[in-house]
Formats: C-alpha cells, sequence, structure tokens
C-alpha cells in the first residue's frame, strides 16, 4: 500500500533565553545554536511516498527495514529495527527492488570511510519517542533510516524477577534492567556500518524471543529509549541527542492505554507500577538527563515545527558527510602495473577460447549465447572450485582397497549473485555444489553521480565461515564488485574466503577489486585491457544481461522469464 505524505513549511519561531543555559520557545529548546544551521523563510513543501512493510522471512532482506507509515497515531510497535526506504522500483512475489539505493559508504581502499549519523532520542514513558523518531524518519526523505529501540536489550530475568514481573514488582524503569554492555557493542557496530543482530524483547513473557532480527545498512540510526543519556559509552556514539518534553498526565494516560490494550494488563497493575517504578525513575534518572540533550521538544510528534528544524540540521551533516568517488581517477589510478598474483585466468585451451568468440560475436543468437555462456560457466565454477582448501582423506572403495583422496576442508560454500547477470551463474554452482546456500544483491550505477548503489539484498544466515563464492558475470571498473565484496564483510565474511567469479573482467577492474581486497580471490576466463568513456570493456561483450535475457530495456524480473532462461 502506499501512503502520500505532505510535508509542511513554517516561518520560524519565537525564542527566548532561560536559565537553564539552553533557549526554549513552544516548538523546541535548543542547548547550543551550533548544532543547528541557520534557518530562515519556509522551507519548500514536499511529497513522498512511502511503503508499509514487514518481512517475515528468515534471510536478510532489505524488506524487513521498512517502518509502518501512518497517518494517525497507531499502537507502538516493540521494535526491532525499521528502515525508510522510496516507493519500490519492481515488485514480484519473491522480491521487493527499491529506487533509494545506498550510495558507497567506503572508499577506493575499499575502508569505511564515513560512520553512519545517530539521533538519540531520550525521554519519560509514553512521552512520544517513537512517534517522534517516525515523524523524523517521514521528513527525512533519505533511504536506508533505521530505528532502534532500546526496548530490545532488555536483559533476560531470572526466575524470580520472572514472578516479580508478573506481580507487576519488578522494575523495568531502573538502569540495571538494560543490557547496556550489548547496547553500546551492538550501536558501536551499527554505525561502523555493519550487520547486527537485535534481541526481540517479548513483553508478554517479558523474555527475548529465540529469533533475533538482522539489521543493517543504516546511513542515519535513530535510537530510542528511556534510558538513551544514562551511559556514559552510550552517549559517546550519539552525535545528536534529542530529549521529548511531555506533560506527566499525558504520558500516564498513555501508558495506561499501551499496557492495557497492547499487553493485556490490568488497570491495578500499571497504575501500581507507574507509581512504584515509573515515576520516581523518572525524576531520578531521566529527568535529570535533559540537561546533556542539544534539543529539547515539547509536545512529542505533534511539534512538526521542532522535527524540521531537526530533519535539516541531519541534512547538513548528511551533505558534509558525503563521499564522493571519482570514477576517472579511479581508471587511470592502476594504468601499466602488472596484474595481481590474486587473479587466476581460466587456460585459453582452443575451446575456451572458441567459446569466447561466439558469445562476443554480436551477430550470435541468443539460444546460442545462452548455451555457450552456461558452458563457459560452469568450467569457471569447477576452476573456481579448485582453489577451495582440501586435506587428506583415505576412503575405502567397493573392493575393499583404500583409496587416497582429499577433500573439502572448511564449514561450508555460500554462493551470492550480483544481480541480475550474475543469477545466472547460479545453475553452474549449484549443479557441482550439492545443497549450496545462495545469497543475492543487486547494485545499479546512479545515472547522475556514476556511483554504484546498493538497492536490495538477501543472504543466508551466518556466513562467518563459508567460503563465498561472489558471481559476476561481467566486471569493468570493479565498483559493483567492490561494493559487494565489503556487504559481504560487513556481514562478518572472511576476505580471504571470498571468490569473485566472473565470465569476463577488464583490467581496470581487476586493479580495483585487488587493491582495496587484497585477500580476495579473483577468477575468470579472460581480462580484457580496455574500458570506454562510458566505462564499457572493450572488445567486451556488450550488455551481458541484455542479451541473455534478451531485453534492451530494464527487466522486468518476472520468476517465468528467469526460469526459461535457465
Amino acid at each position: 500500500m502506499l501512503i502520500a505524505l505532505q510535508s509542511t513549511g513554517f516561518r520560524g519561531c519565537e525564542l527566548r533565553v532561560l536559565n537553564q543555559g539552553y533557549i526554549r520557545s513552544p516548538v523546541c529548546a535548543v542547548k547550543d545554536m551550533n548544532t543547528l544551521p541557520a534557518y530562515s523563510g519556509a522551507r519548500i513543501s514536499g511529497c513522498w511516498a512511502l511503503r508499509s512493510d514487514a518481512s517475515g522471512s528468515s534471510e536478510e532482506s532489505l524488506d524487513r527495514l521498512l517502518p509502518p507509515v501512518n497517518t494517525t497515531l497507531s499502537p507502538r510497535k516493540r521494535t526491532t529495527s525499521q528502515c525508510k526506504s522510496e516507493p519500490p522500483l519492481l515488485r514480484t512475489s519473491k522480491r521487493t527492488i527499491y529506487t533509494a539505493g545506498r550510495p558507497p559508504w567506503y572508499n577506493e581502499q575499499g575502508t569505511q570511510s564515513k560512520e553512519a549519523f545517530v539521533i538519540g532520542l531520550c525521554g519519560g514513558s509514553a512521552c512520544g519517542k517513537t512517534t517522534v523518531a517516525r515523524k523524523i524518519i517521514e521528513a527525512l526523505d533519505v533511504p536506508w533510516v533505521v530505528l532502534l529501540s532500546m526496548d530490545s536489550f532488555y536483559k533476560v530475568l531470572s526466575p524470580e524477577q520472572q514472578q516479580l514481573a508478573a506481580s507487576n514488582d519488578y522494575n523495568f524503569d531502573h538502569v540495571d534492567a538494560f543490557d547496556f554492555v550489548l547496547l553500546v557493542h551492538t550501536l558501536k557496530k551499527l554505525k561502523q556500518g555493519k550487520s547486527v543482530k537485535i534481541p526481540v524483547y517479548d513483553f508478554t513473557t517479558h523474555g527475548r524471543q529465540k529469533e533475533w532480527k538482522i539489521v543493517y545498512g543504516a546511513s542515519v540510526i535513530i535510537f530510542e529509549g528511556i534510558m538513551s543519556f544514562a551511559d556514559k559509552e552510550l552517549l559517546k556514539l550519539l552525535d545528536m541527542k534529542i530529549f521529548v518534553d511531555t506533560d506527566s498526565d499525558i504520558r500516564l494516560v498513555r501508558r495506561l492505554q499501551r499496557d492495557i490494550t497492547e499487553r493485556g494488563r490490568e488497570i491495578e497493575g500499571v497504575i501500581k507500577q507507574y507509581n512504584k517504578f515509573v515515576k520516581p525513575a523518572f525524576e531520578q534518572y531521566i529527568e535529570p538527563t535533559m540537561r546533556l540533550a542539544d534539543i529539547v521538544v515539547p509536545r512529542g510528534g505533534g511539534n512538526m515545527v521542532a522535527i524540521d528544524l531537526i530533519v535539516q540540521h541531519v541534512h547538513s551533516q548528511l551533505e558534509e558527510r558525503k563521499l564522493r568517488w571519482d570514477m576517472a581517477a579511479l581508471a587511470s589510478a592502476h594504468q601499466f602495473q602488472p596484474l595481481p598474483e590474486t587473479l587466476s585466468v581460466l587456460k585459453s585451451t582452443p575451446q575456451v577460447k572458441g567459446m569466447h568468440t561466439i558469445i562476443r560475436n554480436k551477430e550470435t543468437s541468443r539460444d546460442e549465447f545462452i548455451f555457450y555462456s552456461k558452458r563457459l560457466m560452469r568450467l569457471l565454477i569447477e576452476h573456481a572450485l579448485s582453489f577451495l582448501p582440501s586435506q587428506p582423506i583415505t576412503v575405502q572403495t567397493p573392493q575393499d582397497q583404500d583409496y587416497d583422496g582429499r577433500t573439502f576442508h572448511g564449514k561450508r560454500i555460500t554462493g551470492v549473485s550480483i544481480l541480475r547477470a550474475g543469477e545466472t551463474m547460479e545453475p553452474a554452482l549449484r549443479a557441482v555444489c550439492k545443497d549450496v546456500r545462495i545469497g543475492k544483491i543487486l547494485i545499479q550505477t546512479n545515472q547522475d553521480t556514476g556511483e554504484p548503489e546498493l538497492h536490495y539484498l538477501r543472504l543466508p544466515k551466518d556466513i562467518t565461515e563459508d567460503h563465498v563464492i561472489l558471481m559476476d558475470c561481467t566486471v569493468s571498473t570493479g565498483a559493483a564488485a567492490m561494493m559487494a565484496v565489503r556487504v559481504l564483510l560487513d556481514h562478518d565474511a572472511q576476505e580471504d574466503k571470498i571468490f569473485l567469479v566472473s565470465l569476463l573482467m577488464a583490467e581496470m577492474g581487476v586493479h580495483s577489486v585487488a587493491y582495496a581486497f587484497p585477500q580476495v580471490k579473483i577468477i575468470t576466463t579472460a581480462v580484457d585491457k580496455k574500458v570506454n568513456d562510458l566505462f564499457h570493456i572493450i572488445p567486451g561483450i556488450g550488455n551481458f544481461g541484455d542479451r541473455y535475457f534478451g531485453t534492451d530495456a530494464p527487466p522486468d524480473w518476472s520468476d517465468e522469464e528467469l526460469e526459461e532462461a535457465n
């Protein structure tokens, strides 16, 4: 479902100075005016279309990062993580592909060059932190925004504490109720661009669910919780600190409504818990941290003027942190350098040379192009598997004789294809690797900036110990391959266990990948020397995807066409 949200402009507000050390207005309070850029006039109104979606898949997908969007206040979700995205480019039964891709978050050396911008939201229970967070996400209009809730990081309760919680006698509003060690570790890793696992807390059973949520790819992280400012190490990770200030009576009414309707509790228990724990904790731990905030927002999510000010500041920070790739410099950086030792080219036998002749010929029919491409892919995959680690093993033959052989020495093999052309190599991998797991990454070039952008991601769980076969049919500049390798490393894959496999590569692409990731094994059937001004391989093979799928325009991504081609 698509929902159009309209932003509104404003003409500023009157501020007056208080003794507390920050400037307050009916809109917001700003402790340090340097945290906000100069603001004048009304902001141009805009309209964004957001899609509400939830994914129950156990695999990692961008689908699960979408927040539910509503124009009215909805019951608060006990969050895992969410991300705002533009409307989907294409939608099938198996894929959702987004137009708002994630630009590079690393430099030409393959290392992360910018961290995610982290906004910390603090305030009393039911003050509207989650609503403010969602309003900021809606107004930011940037892809890859993650909402992280402190509610996910409650400690696991002992049996005795479970009994106290059941009788409303356990203090969930104390600093000791939260697992700050896990929280700081998770937020730090997410800020560094890594994939993280988020616990899912069940407020009905007062325990963590078995399945944790996997979150990855944040340009902006919005972290909200009642104790967001209560830990020194946590405060160091916050680039902007916001305190949501809501009247205590309103917070009590909201808490009553939430706990009764969402958690099935009795009104007497809710009031008992509020008077015994919630109110004293706010006065002792939460309210004093207001002085640490850069901005104080009265009235919560309804204060759109304050939210617009926050959004403008975040935009200015993101612009300062923006990474700009120079593709021309990348192209000339490794000219006349010898090919790296990590490169292995399939021996050019008469058979291999003949198959290249057929698939490079522009007069070759689509049927022949597919047939000989598949033959070449099979040879390439077999060649790539020869680099996997092995160990000696002795088996007995049917004649009861010993045979000294070899066997794979590793945990398992995982294949990852760079869509769409790389997906055509999956059948060859499946044909020689029984029960291999397959992941998919969609990376496209931004026509305005020339940069690669990540649009879609689905990886198998836990690839830390796997040998990963990364498949793409052609590699010209190496920009997409570098991004794919960076994604794998962010999911804790080991660099020396990644094999980049491609039918055809340009020298520029080989050098770019090898320079950024010197331990990645690069395997191909041929290397062409040049790329043209449009970064196409010369002499090349043409657009492999268009020739294989029979398309001149962007593909429709129908599963039927893919199965027919394979």
